[in-house]
């Protein structure tokens, strides 16, 4: 085989990290990363978290099917949720996948692909869950960190996400491993296996070579950040005493992390918002819906009243805080009378941003065998009412931002450029995406991306902000 690969990311941002780590190891054993055209080996990492994803998997599969029948020797390996959840399945399916690895096979996964270009005929599985999280190999010391991030795609509609993904000053940090909560719609502890911390001595070396490596923000990661430490591991500290101690790492500027369960958000951590100054005003607090009944089905184990007490709680250590939402429609059983609870809630809150889907049926999970199931017209019907509703706060939260100042971490260029100086993009402290012109006569040149500028916001489009710079990037 010839040695070199391209990276297909589908999901969430902890898929982002994985595939980024495995480009790394990859090219410390000699391959190339390339672009499509030019590769022989596709690495696909997959997410499964609803149907509509899993299905953009197989249509991938089948457009590198019919790209492989012109470049015999094409060799594909499928990791993560999907992988883990058929495994042996894709080699039945598609002969050209010769390694599917799950989440915590990902680890092995480059010895892996070694063994796959040595011999032609090979094909490996790495589908086994470990006791504890698996470490692995340091790719930072070794690799100057410009790697071409890996294409990261939005789990529900296969397309490039809206939110952050692996961007020059920007990096993510896995600080654990699956999920114990089995919510009643959820895959992911039957893909990602029973929840393992990472031992905050690793967690911190990696920050700090993170930040060595001009690293300015770190999002630590993973299904359920507020568990850390809970799990039969017993690493010594909890999420908050990590919090801490990752903050206090010289010349880190910006924190954050996610994902936040609800019910485990420890009152630390809430206090932290207000005592810890790069700890970024923003969260991903998911609600699913705003229904105690529904709430109770999908078992969650909290209720409106703790839910909305704890946003009171945020807001009283950080003003201002931005935060969003994850929420479901068409849950087994859920009434119109939920649903408008649902809506009321989100009223209440006025989450700045909200991924919303319709409910599907995951394998194995316990809300399969629920009923009654919404029909579909129903469900899409409320998804549009909700998305509408969302619309309209973000905008109303968005404008409310007219006429404040910004510090914003720079990405990339913007999309859209007129004749005018260049537009690049970035976010600010609360995650809001900013468009603004650097006004230099050279910035059609220059790389900006890691930089951070002071803004001013000129004015609110649907989903962003349009700013100007007050002082240079730094």
């Amino acid at each position: 085989m010839d040695k070199t690969f391209h990276v297909i990311t589908f999901g969430c941002q902890m898929n982002v990290g994985d595939s980024d780590w495995l480009a790394r190891a990859l090219v410390l054993r000699g391959w190339r990363q390339a672009p499509e055209a030019e590769a022989w080996l596709f690495v696909v990492n997959t997410c499964s978290v609803r149907d509509k994803p899993e299905q953009k998997v197989y249509s991938e599969l089948g457009r590198l099917a019919a790209y492989q029948r012109g470049k015999p020797g094409l060799t594909v390996a499928v990791g993560g949720c999907v992988a883990q959840q058929i495994g042996r399945g894709f080699f039945e399916r598609f002969p050209f996948v010769r390694l599917v690895f799950g989440s915590d096979g990902i680890a092995a996964a480059p010895d892996a692909l070694e063994r796959l270009a040595a011999d032609p005929k090979e094909r490996i599985a790495l589908l086994d869950f470990l006791a504890a999280y698996p470490e692995r190999e340091d790719v930072l010391t070794q690799l100057a960190p410009a790697l071409a991030p890996a294409p990261a795609f939005d789990a529900d509609l296969g397309e490039p996400e809206s939110g952050p993904s692996a961007q020059r000053g920007q990096a993510f940090v896995n600080i654990m491993q699956g999920c114990d909560n089995f919510c009643a719609y959820c895959i992911v502890p039957h893909t990602r296996g029973r929840q393992k911390s990472r031992l905050p001595q690793a967690v911190l070396a990696e920050c700090r070579q993170r930040v060595e490596q001009g690293a300015r923000e770190i999002t630590l990661l993973g299904q359920n950040v507020n568990s850390y430490g809970l799990d039969n591991g017993d690493v010594g500290v909890g999420f908050a005493d990590l919090l801490r101690q990752v903050a206090a790492i010289p010349g880190l500027l910006r924190l954050r992390f996610t994902t936040s369960h609800p019910k485990d958000i420890d009152p630390e951590v809430i206090r932290a918002f207000g005592e810890l100054p790069n700890l970024c005003p923003a969260l991903h607090l998911p609600l699913q819906a705003g229904s105690d009944a529904v709430l109770k089905r999908m078992g969650r184990k909290y209720d409106r009243a703790r839910y909305l007490d704890t946003v009171a709680a945020l807001r009283a250590a950080r003003p201002g805080i931005a935060l969003t939402t994850d929420l479901i429609v068409g849950f087994p059983g859920e009434t119109e009378e939920d649903f408008l609870q649902t809506l009321e809630m989100m009223e209440r809150v006025r989450f700045e941003s909200s991924f919303s889907f319709r409910y599907s049926d995951r394998p194995g999970v316990a809300a399969v065998r629920m009923t009654p199931k919404i029909d579909e017209a129903v469900s899409q019907a409320r998804l549009l009412r909700l998305q509408s509703l969302q619309n309209d706060i973000t905008k109303e939260t968005l404008k409310s931002r007219e006429g404040a100042e910004a510090i914003v971490l720079l990405e990339a260029k913007s999309r859209k450029q007129d004749q005018g100086p260049t537009f690049w993009r970035g976010r600010d402290e609360g995650g809001r995406v900013v468009n603004l012109r650097l006004g230099e006569a050279e910035s059609v040149e220059r790389d900006f991306a890691g930089q951070l500028v002071r803004a001013r916001i000129l004015a609110a489009k649907n989903h962003s902000l349009v700013g100007e710079k007050v002082g240079q990037p730094w």
